[in-house]
């Protein structure tokens, strides 16, 4: 048995002070408050702590100069380092790329959930910003991996490029339960089909990378569509007459939405209003973290076979346009609690509670007794001293204040 005790705890509903966490095996066995029990092994006895459910990224594409798509072994090593930035569980995140990079990755993913790695973030079904995004919205993604969904779904050939999109939904058929949630761009000529095959295998429509009109957007909800990727990055701007795809994402209830927390891709208002629009329950921090996270600014590294830089907040393409994110999603639990003006409570909603839910991932994103005992533990300034996956202890900060 572990007990934590003296810190705060960060409980779904509120926040108790001075709680002991009582971990037996891989389960939370009990949450009280520190008096009624004697410290055991693994006790904090510091008021100065706060103990928070893990972090959860739904949308991480690399981290220290890995990219999920660079090596055979990316995923792992990925998940290896993730526990030092309080992430617990994260889906590896691809951008469009080839039938081949496809499969090595959702391969990786396969092999990490059937044996887990010891002491590293719980590896989800990955996330795929997909072939079938629009090209006018595509961001850093790869111009020349684009792919059309109608072609695709009527197994018609394609006159550009060396594989097809109808190659990409084998490729997604093959490994359909290693896949949690496709990114694609429903105004495009067979996306509500596509919207459609999708939930009907399983996975999560998620709208992104889209130009898509409110009303098309609305229409892709109508037929499934439950998450939204990155929340104003890589769509039109709100508009009060022409409101897009940013005004169906506001407007439904039915979908719950990505947002770049680090303060750069999202300012913390704007952030503040669409939590306030849809609620903590509604949203999911993520960090969209590219392999330049955690390295030095003016640092190179790969997405998807183009090399981006560390800079200014971000990382960025060689023509200046932004190219993911450097932050972590402790930075985003800050920033959620620092400049954006959440609670810890909230804050702990959109690190991990709502993408859990949102996921279906029984179990994990609160402090509750019976929960998997994924759980970080914070200092003063909310930055991360320990993380612990399944009761164990994966992560502890040498230098603790």
């Amino acid at each position: 048995m572990i007990v934590l005790s003296g810190a705060d705890l960060v409980l779904p509903d509120r926040v108790m002070p001075g709680g002991a966490l009582v971990i037996e095996g891989d389960r939370i066995s009990d949450i009280r408050p520190a008096s009624s029990g004697s410290a055991a092994r693994g006790s904090l006895a510091d008021t100065r702590h706060y103990i928070v459910p893990g972090f959860i990224d739904v949308h991480l594409h690399g981290l220290h100069g890995v990219d999920v798509i660079s090596s055979d072994d990316s995923v792992v090593r990925i998940a290896a380092d993730l526990p030092r930035y309080g992430v617990t569980a994260f889906c590896p995140t691809t951008v469009a790329c080839s039938p081949e990079a496809l499969q090595r990755v959702l391969l990786q993913v396969r092999r990490a959930r059937e044996l887990p790695p010891r002491g590293a973030a719980r590896v989800l079904p990955a996330h795929l910003e997909s072939n079938f995004i629009a090209g006018n919205y595509r961001g850093a993604q790869p111009a020349a991996c684009l792919r059309s969904p109608g072609h695709a779904l009527r197994q018609e050939p394609e006159s550009a490029g060396d594989f097809t999109g109808l190659d990409i939904l084998r490729e997604v058929e093959q490994a359909s339960s290693e896949i949690g949630i496709v990114t694609l761009a429903s105004e495009l000529a067979g996306g509500l089909e596509l919207v459609e095959w999708l939930t009907s295998r399983g996975h999560r429509a998620a709208l992104g990378h889209s130009g898509a009109t409110c009303e098309e957007a609305l229409a892709a909800i109508d037929r499934g569509a439950c998450h939204a990727t990155h929340l104003f990055n890589c769509m039109p701007p709100f508009n009060h007459r022409a409101p897009g795809l940013v005004g169906a994402i506001l407007r439904s209830d039915r979908i719950a939405a990505e947002l770049i927390c680090d303060g750069r891709h999202v300012h913390p208002a704007a952030i503040h209003a669409a939590v306030a629009a849809k609620g903590s329950s509604r949203i999911m921090a993520v960090s969209d973290a590219t392999a330049a996270c955690g390295l030095p600014r003016g640092s190179r590294a790969a997405l998807g076979g183009q090399m981006i830089t560390t800079g200014d907040g971000a990382a960025y393409l060689d023509d200046g346009r932004l190219a993911g994110g450097i932050a972590t999603m402790a930075d985003a639990f800050r920033m959620l609690v620092g400049p954006v003006g959440l609670s810890l409570v909230d804050a702990a909603r959109l690190c991990s509670t709502t993408p859990a839910r949102e996921l279906g991932l029984a179990g994990l994103g609160g402090l509750s007794v019976g929960a998997l005992a994924d759980f970080v533990v914070l200092d003063a300034r909310l930055g991360v001293l320990q993380t612990y996956v399944g009761g164990e202890l994966v992560y502890a900060r040498s230098d603790k204040p």
